[in-house]
């Protein structure tokens, strides 16, 4: 083993983490508890610290820089036309003045589909609905996608310390199947 590769088996093997990406394609969005799944796409899960420059007279080796505030872009979620009107509905309310706003949660999956990390946005609200777009030689899948401005990105505790009990139970998975060579025979612990 050479490189990344050896650094990733001994570390999957002697520390119960792995080090390989997890896949972008496996997420899950819930809305206000929903699992509203089926989402293609989501964009706009980021964060900025806006800064604000100083420069103090006599100190001309550098420019003081101060955090000022937080922001968002809005969020976009793209996901297959259907026959369910809930995003459309929602979007239609806020044309017509009636703003609801809705907590949600950006799940990323692991292989097996479970929760690995996520993210929660508050207090969203839709300010752009955009259908899809129509092409008679095109054999696409029709996308709806809406926007969504919101008060700010979260990671929660119980996010973070997932991937710490994962680990842990990694390491307890790989001692409890550990497997000893007696005399030539060999037992596999369960």
């Amino acid at each position: 083993m050479r490189g990344l590769t050896g650094v990733s088996a001994i570390a999957s093997g002697v520390l119960g983490v792995s080090l390989n990406p997890y896949m972008p394609y496996n997420f899950l969005v819930e809305l206000d508890g929903l699992i509203t799944g089926g989402f293609m796409e989501v964009s706009g899960l980021e964060c900025d610290i806006t800064l604000e420059s100083y420069e103090e007279g006599g100190q001309n080796d550098y420019v003081h820089q101060f955090p000022t505030r937080i922001t968002y872009p809005n969020l976009v979620l793209s996901k297959g036309l259907t026959d369910v009107w809930t995003l459309w509905n929602w979007f239609d309310e806020a044309r017509q003045g009636m703003i609801r706003r809705r907590n949600g949660t950006i799940m990323l999956l692991d292989h097996q589909r479970l929760p690995v990390r996520w993210w929660n946005f508050n207090d969203a609200y839709p300010v752009k609905w955009a259908g899809p777009q129509f092409n008679s030689s095109a054999q696409e899948v029709a996308v709806e996608r809406i926007e969504l401005v919101h008060r700010g990105i979260t990671m929660p505790l119980e996010s973070k310390t997932l991937a710490n009990d994962r680990k842990e139970f990694n390491q307890s998975l790989a001692v409890s199947e550990s497997v000893v060579n007696l005399g030539g025979r060999v037992i596999r612990n369960y």
